[in-house]
């Protein structure tokens, strides 16, 4: 991944982890103390875990990238997937928080394999590194 390539993920990554933040300062300060308030606390804490993880991830590749520690198309793949998975994962989960349609459920799972996926393909950056 070229120094270009890097920087730009690490923007990304920043962003993910800001947004992490915001989520879960609202599920700890923003959210009534109802039932309903109790289960979108849940999601939100749940998003913004994963989210943050993620965020970290990105960052960890671009800088194991930027060493030339890894394959450079299969981390890109990561990369993307770490993203996929950060938009939708989190997402649908933030979107449940905030009152939308329950259908927005079954969107999680979709982020979820983004992530396997990444995970799998940083795997193979680092065995199949040159």
């Amino acid at each position: 991944m070229k120094q270009a390539g890097a920087r730009g993920w690490i923007v990304v990554a920043a962003l993910s982890g800001a947004i992490s933040v915001v989520a879960g300062a609202f599920a700890a300060h923003g959210l009534p103390h109802t039932e309903a308030g109790a289960k979108a606390r849940e999601w939100l804490q749940t998003g913004s875990h994963y989210e943050m993880v993620h965020a970290l991830a990105m960052l960890a590749v671009a800088a194991l990238s930027s060493a030339e520690r890894l394959n450079n198309r299969l981390a890109v793949a990561s990369q993307w997937l770490f993203l996929v998975g950060g938009i939708l994962f989190p997402g649908a989960l933030y979107v449940l928080a905030l009152g939308g349609p329950l259908w927005f459920g079954a969107v999680a799972p979709v982020g979820g394999l983004a992530f396997i996926l990444g995970w799998l393909s940083l795997a193979l950056a680092a065995a199949l590194r040159k």
